[in-house]
């Protein structure tokens, strides 16, 4: 069973890659730009044909969100910074 992340995302905006597939951020905070121009972070829990489906960031706290995968242009799910 997938849950909802604990902590805000990351501070800082990635850059979006030429390729991108929203399956490998399964479970990642994920950064997501839509043909339409919008773009927030995104924290994917399910993916499945015309569906994907986890917790988008609206600023103060994580809300449950789908989306059709067909209306994300490009995704980034950077490998967050460590102390160690």
């Amino acid at each position: 069973m997938a849950f909802m992340p604990l902590s805000p995302p990351p501070p800082f905006v990635p850059t979006p890659t030429a390729t991108s597939y929203i399956i490998d951020c399964l479970q990642n905070y994920t950064y997501v730009w839509l043909w339409n121009g919008e773009s927030f972070w995104f924290y994917p829990t399910r993916v499945e044909y015309g569906e994907v489906s986890g917790y988008r960031w609206n600023g103060a706290f994580w809300a449950f969100y789908g989306i059709d995968p067909r209306l994300i242009m490009s995704v980034s799910c950077p490998p967050i910074p460590t102390l160690y």
